[in-house]
């Protein structure tokens, strides 16, 4: 019967709660291995969330400084391709102004020399003109005394005589001339 008391007492037991030694010695046990983890393990958890923590946050402050120094370096970017634009209009205007320049001094040349070829021109006709008047005299004078001496049936040989009559001769033509002009 005692065996059956035993087996009956043991049926009384709960299979689900462990006996109290047990429960003791499992609760000192945890206790143990929870102290080691916090003391040991916990501290380079913590550590290990510290440092990624500031590497995101430093992380953060470097792309908003990077994003900072881009916009700023874009600013600058601007500003010099908005002066060089500037620069080249400036330089293109001047261009343009220098070439206006040159332009008008090349007119005012060609027509200085235009005017220098013009009076040459002139010069050169009115030379021709005083020589062909001259050399027409002279052969007028020689023809007008040989045909004056063939009418008269002298000579009329005297160079000075001959050269005073043909002039004042070719003088009264000339005054004839302008008179009726």
């Amino acid at each position: 019967m005692s065996q059956l008391l035993t087996v009956a007492a043991e049926e009384l037991e709960n299979p689900l709660v462990p006996p109290i030694p047990e429960l003791v010695i499992g609760l000192i046990a945890f206790l143990i291995v929870f102290g080691f983890l916090a003391k040991k393990l916990l501290p380079n958890i913590n550590k290990v969330l510290d440092e990624r923590r500031e590497a995101i946050e430093g992380g953060i402050e470097k792309a908003d400084a990077a994003q900072t120094e881009a916009q700023s370096v874009l600013e600058q970017y601007k500003a010099q391709l908005a002066e060089a634009r500037h620069e080249a209009a400036r330089m293109r205007q001047e261009a343009q102004e220098q070439g206006v320049v040159i332009i008008q001094e090349m007119r005012a040349e060609g027509q200085r020399q235009r005017e220098e070829i013009v009076a040459a021109g002139h010069a050169q006709i009115e030379a021709d003109r005083k020589a062909a008047s001259s050399a027409l005299r002279q052969d007028v004078g020689t023809l007008a005394t040989a045909l004056a001496g063939k009418l008269v049936g002298e000579s009329l040989e005297d160079h000075a005589r001959q050269s005073g009559t043909v002039d004042r001769f070719l003088d009264e033509l000339e005054a004839k001339a302008e008179a009726v002009r």
